[in-house]
């Protein structure tokens, strides 16, 4: 069987919908919104309005432009999880509304799994085992991957993911939302070495990016006591000092699970995985360590449906289908 399926991401701020055919992605329409920059951060409730207004649109630019007509399709997918429950129960309504209409099955597919899965949507592709860090707002996983459809989280963060990290520092400086993209600009033009700020230690291939989010806070609190200008005089060094402990403890956990499991295979995945910085230290660790490293384009990094369409035709091609009572999870785990 060569597949046509329809799939629709819609985990948080970004309504997407894309189309996949016999294993090839045609595209990844992707609509964001722009209703959250006030606020400092999602605001849940507008997510899902936003999505309901740009649903149906999108779908149908997606199908447009694929060549495709909703008789020619073979199934329709969709993110269960995890994500807001209002973002996800729009998606999962739709996808099944149109399944019904069109008497085709329903594809669940879970958001981070989608994520490592998004390394199979264009060449280079790994070969299994390989390791997976998925790092996002949400998330921060080592996953071991030793199938398209069979996946184990291996450590994971405690607390904070590193997106988090990333935007509370930013608004701690005061930069707007999203502000994680633009401690990474910044950092660019700064001095990684010129501020100290503490690693926690965590057992085994966990981490925990509470503890060095306090310390910034206090950081910023003690030097603005001093020189109340301080941020504005040394954001670039500030930013690529807070970068470059954030991504090195990233790296150390990663390096530690690659040297204990023996694998070399080595990705990375989710929003944070566009950070320069980690991009260009996994680079160097892979020399040192004798890795082959994997990095999607930037487009498949941040929530997309390219990502779900791909996952999707892997949990097509085994028969994996859902029933009409699925409902979203909002903190559906690796491996359920």
């Amino acid at each position: 069987m060569r597949p046509v399926i329809l799939a629709i991401e819609s985990s948080c701020d970004e309504t997407s919908a894309s189309v996949v055919k016999h294993g090839k992605v045609l595209n990844n329409v992707i609509a964001s919104q722009t209703v959250h920059q006030k606020y400092g951060g999602v605001v849940p409730e507008l997510a899902s309005r936003a999505h309901q207004q740009q649903i149906l649109a999108i779908v149908n630019e997606a199908m447009t432009l694929a060549g495709i007509s909703p008789h020619e399709l073979s199934a329709i997918a969709f993110t269960r999880g995890p994500g807001l429950l209002g973002s996800l129960l729009v998606g999962v309504s739709f996808a099944k509304g149109m399944a019904v209409a069109l008497d085709i099955p329903l594809i669940e597919v879970n958001h981070m799994e989608a994520h490592v899965l998004a390394h199979f949507i264009a060449d280079p592709k790994p070969s299994f085992p390989f390791l997976c860090l998925t790092v996002s707002g949400g998330h921060t996983q080592i996953v071991l991957v030793e199938s398209h459809l069979n996946m184990k989280v291996i450590g994971e963060t405690r607390d904070d993911a590193v997106g988090e990290a990333f935007d509370k520092a930013a608004k701690m400086m005061g930069f707007p939302y999203p502000g994680g993209p633009l401690i990474d600009s910044y950092a660019k033009l700064g001095n990684p070495n010129v501020f100290q700020f503490p690693q926690t230690s965590i057992p085994n291939y966990d981490f925990s990016f509470s503890g060095i989010k306090t310390a910034f806070l206090y950081f910023l609190r003690d030097q603005k006591l001093i020189d109340p200008d301080f941020v504005e005089k040394n954001k670039n060094d500030i930013c690529a000092s807070l970068q470059h402990h954030l991504v090195k403890m990233l790296l150390q956990k990663l390096s530690k699970a690659s040297a204990e499991t023996g694998i070399k295979q080595i990705a990375i995945a989710g929003g944070v995985a566009a950070n320069s910085e980690l991009r260009k230290s996994l680079k160097q660790c892979a020399e040192k360590q004798n890795w082959k490293i994997f990095t999607p384009d930037f487009e498949y990094c941040t929530d997309n449906a390219a990502m779900i369409a791909i996952a999707a035709h892997y949990k097509f091609m085994e028969g994996k289908f859902s029933a009409l009572d699925v409902a979203p999870l909002a903190n559906l785990a690796i491996g359920n």
